[in-house]
């Protein structure tokens, strides 16, 4: 009996697609005799057919036309590794189109057309594969989809943005600002030449969306979120943490209160109790906490990205839409209709709660912790700890205040409030403090 053979097109021969390329060739034996197929690496799409690479092809199978790879007919499974949102979601929608299998690494797109996405699979018989978009080689989409499909989720939290967590770390570690241990990771290839997406907190919040879909079958904007980044921390912040029995972590929060029907999305730093597991994830390390109603709380750590990390996680969608087109398995699990259209919505501001860390660059001098107090107490938020201690800037102090439990509304307007105050020299700086014991 022949075996089939299932054609493969790369759209995207970057670090991802030349790590997909490479770990599927060396691999394909072994995977073909697992799955009963013959896996052909077809054509690859790139920007530029001069350009030297790694992993060299024969100049026969390159194209500078994402397009014609997802219109071949010829072409069972395209692999859209380009990034972007715009030929990428072109190529992604032509070959769904046609009903195709596409696998996919790009959560902003995801995170932008999902609903298009997976209504243009529905519709036209394709599907869509996208364990590598979250978390890198971490297999977090396939245990929300599988091993956890018994459990509805109160809250998934975690760090996803391994560039964050390396600054995070080395502050942390050599005491060093921001902007140092930035340049850094940028010498080390951590960072990217234009950091904002990470250390803004966008991508997080691009792959927080994509978890919220599949936790709980909404797909959250952006602009929906609380997003913060990490630029305006200091070593002083992890210092103060660490007195208080905690670390900081660049975190995406994703819960929903059952009851209400309320969900919530948000990225921020965020204090960890020191003993907490995800606090003691550090470097380029991903991690991430499930907890479900019936399983309770698990954990997932890995590489959260790179090429070899992302390629492994390209392979394994690579190996399930393989099955899929040759026994008509996991066609369950391919997320056009993997959650129920959710009837929660998102929670207001008020009921957003949390303990908070607030840092305050004052004036030096008598009755400022007094003014300060009186202002949080006009809109009841509840002072717990004060840490007083000098500034870097000349005749000013820093004034770190933790809350007791409040909410995001009466935070927002308590900053409003100190900010009008005279004796505030600059904007305060405010964390959460993630409380997270089941």
């Amino acid at each position: 009996m022949s075996v089939p053979v299932l054609n493969i097109g790369i759209c995207g021969f970057g670090t991802v697609g030349q790590g997909v390329w490479q770990h599927l060739s060396a691999n394909r034996a072994r995977l073909e005799a697992r799955l009963g197929v013959r896996l052909h690496l077809a054509r690859a799409a790139v920007r530029d057919l001069g350009r030297a690479r790694d992993v060299r092809l024969p100049r026969r199978l390159l194209t500078t036309d994402p397009l014609a790879i997802a219109r071949d007919p010829a072409i069972h499974i395209v692999c859209e590794l380009m990034g972007g949102t715009t030929v990428a979601r072109q190529v992604t929608l032509t070959a769904l189109r046609l009903g195709k299998v596409v696998v996919s690494a790009n959560k902003a797109l995801i995170c932008e057309h999902g609903a298009e996405i997976m209504a243009t699979a529905r519709r036209h018989g394709g599907h869509f594969f996208f364990e590598a978009s979250v978390a890198g080689g971490i297999p977090i989409i396939k245990a929300l989809r599988e091993g956890l499909v018994a459990n509805r989720f109160p809250r998934i939290y975690g760090i996803l943005n391994g560039t964050c967590n390396y600054i995070l770390t080395r502050m942390r570690e050599q005491g060093a600002p921001y902007a140092e241990v930035l340049a850094e990771a940028k010498r080390l290839g951590y960072a990217e030449a234009d950091e904002s997406l990470d250390v803004d907190g966008w991508d997080t919040a691009h792959k927080a969306a994509v978890l919220a879909w599949l936790a709980h079958g909404v797909w959250v904007r952006t602009d929906q979120m609380v997003v913060e980044g990490i630029s305006r921390l200091t070593p002083a912040d992890l210092r103060n943490a660490a007195t208080l029995g905690y670390g900081i972590k660049l975190l995406a929060v994703i819960t929903r209160d059952f009851r209400r029907e309320e969900l919530s999305v948000r990225v921020h730093p965020t204090l960890l109790p020191a003993g907490d597991v995800i606090a003691n994830v550090n470097g380029v390390f991903n991690a991430i906490s499930v907890t479900g109603d019936v399983v309770g709380t698990t954990l997932y750590s890995g590489r959260g990205a790179g090429r070899d990390a992302t390629a492994s996680a390209v392979i394994s969608d690579l190996a399930d839409a393989a099955a899929l087109l040759r026994h008509g398995k996991g066609a369950h699990l391919l997320g056009e209709d993997a959650v129920a259209p959710a009837r929660c919505r998102l929670a207001p501001p008020e009921r957003i709660l949390s303990r908070y860390y607030v840092r305050l660059t004052v004036r030096d001098e008598p009755g400022v912790l007094a003014r300060v107090a009186a202002t949080m107490a006009r809109h009841r938020v509840s002072i717990a700890t004060v840490i007083q201690g000098p500034s870097e800037r000349p005749r000013a102090a820093s004034l770190v205040l933790t809350t007791h439990q409040s909410d995001e509304r009466a935070l927002a307007r308590t900053l409003r409030r100190l900010r009008a105050l005279a004796a505030v020299l600059e904007d305060p700086v405010l964390l959460r403090i993630g409380d997270f014991a089941p």
